[in-house]
């Protein structure tokens, strides 16, 4: 009889969704994961008799899905979450948010701030996020802490910030934030130019250089309100996408956050140049942004994914809730109820976001090769009783608190829906005490 072969542990659960080309549900599945890898995933009873393994987490009453995938945040403005909110948004940057960063952002605030986004998004099963914002050492470092995987964006501006006070400054500091990280297992350096207008032509085409050079993601809000696409008509004479088109922008490096106000045109460039959108509907919803048009989007070929923004203007990071939202939203303004079905909402969530950053490789999926990023939920709840389709429960029915253990690369940081990767009590102490001197400041 051949000897079964040892590895670290076994993930069981009723039901396995690899989320695969073929929308896979493997039933009473597990998945065997070795090295900070998945060596095997099926059914149990197989998996079982090939493989020994040392603990075994999950059980009946349970699905594995793929770790989620968050493209699209500014993750240390959870320490802003309801400083100002029922603005439109060009108010609430220009007279609340930018204020308050000049004000409040340093190493040591983003440093407590990252610890507290990703304890909100590993316990809601997000096991990746994409990030634009400041001070990218400090956001890094307090990531990895954490246990958790990111593609971290420098923010770039034509004008001064906390940051820097110029472009070069800007740029300088992205340089060395790049090489510093470059090659890191968790950690994907990434450049991110904040949006077209605030922006210059110039200003682009370096940062398109830079990503090409180290050959790392690029990252841009776009077309997110309808005020930015006449800025943009009026400043150059031509659309937001048709504009980066001509100064040679897009490519499939590109993670364009928003994409609210795009025409059929501008939709098949997008499709052509294989650039990936992150898609974020509740906070478009919240600063009464507008509804971009996914069911187009996804028709034409573009790969759509799901960001949550900021949790200043979301107010959470909740990759679940924007699925559910998203996938209701459109049935209604789209007139079909079968528009973005569940089955796509979870493989936009998962798999597509992993590609659009260019992790393809290593995450989004349950396959052999891949790194074990998982997330193990409780279906024993009254909200998800009874079950006649997985896919539909994760959904329309499952909840953040419903995610009672997440691993990324083979190790577990959620455990029975608590945090194991750090103290949250300590966390959460900390959040309260900025909240506090934030509050007692007397200005935003």
């Amino acid at each position: 009889m051949e000897r079964r072969k040892k590895v670290d542990c076994l993930v069981r659960a009723d039901y396995v969704l690899p989320v695969d080309t073929g929308s896979t549900v493997i039933t009473d599945g597990a998945v065997a994961v070795s090295d900070g890898k998945i060596a095997n995933v099926g059914k149990y009873e197989k998996i079982i008799s090939e493989y020994d393994a040392m603990n075994i987490l999950g059980g009946s009453g349970r699905v594995v899905i793929p770790g989620l995938i968050n493209t699209h945040t500014h993750a240390a403005m959870v320490y802003f979450r309801g400083l100002a909110d029922d603005l439109p948004l060009k108010e609430w940057l220009d007279n609340h948010i930018w204020p308050a960063e000049a004000r409040w952002l340093s190493p040591e605030f983003i440093s407590d701030a990252i610890e507290l986004a990703c304890l909100e998004m590993l316990k809601a099963g997000i096991t990746t996020y994409n990030d634009m914002y400041f001070f990218g050492d400090a956001v890094g470092a307090a990531t990895k802490r954490m246990g958790m995987r990111a593609v971290l964006g420098v923010g770039i501006l034509d004008f001064p910030s906390v940051a820097a006070k110029t472009t070069d400054e800007y740029f300088e500091k992205a340089e060395g934030f790049i090489r510093n990280w470059k090659g890191d297992g968790f950690i994907t350096p990434c450049i991110a130019p904040h949006a077209l207008y605030t922006c210059g032509p110039d200003t682009l085409k370096r940062a398109k250089k830079l990503a090409d050079e180290y050959n790392i993601p690029l990252h841009i809000h776009l077309s997110e309100t309808q005020w930015e696409v006449q800025e943009i008509i009026s400043r150059y004479g031509r659309r937001p996408v048709e504009h980066l088109e001509n100064i040679g922008f897009l490519d499939s490096k590109v993670v364009a956050a928003h994409c609210v106000w795009l025409d059929d045109c501008e939709i098949e460039l997008l499709a052509r140049s294989g650039v990936g959108v992150s898609h974020c509907v509740e906070s478009n919803l919240k600063l009464a942004s507008g509804i971009a048009s996914v069911t187009k989007m996804l028709a034409a070929g573009v790969k759509v994914t799901f960001g949550t923004d900021g949790a200043a203007s979301n107010n959470d990071l909740n990759i679940l809730s924007e699925m559910s939202t998203a996938a209701k939203l459109h049935k209604a303004v789209s007139g079909d109820p079968t528009a973005l079905n569940a089955r796509t909402a979870l493989l936009m969530a998962t798999r597509w976001g992993a590609e659009a950053l260019g992790l393809g490789q290593i995450t989004g999926s349950i396959e052999k090769g891949k790194a074990a990023d998982l997330v193990v939920i409780n279906l024993e709840k009254p909200h998800l009783t009874p079950i006649y389709d997985i896919y539909s429960h994760i959904v329309y029915s499952v909840r953040a608190s419903d995610v009672e253990t997440v691993m990324v690369a083979g190790k577990v940081v959620v455990e029975e829906g608590n945090l194991s990767s750090g103290s949250e009590s300590g966390i959460i102490a900390r959040a309260r005490d900025w909240g506090e001197k934030i509050r007692n400041s007397g200005r935003h």
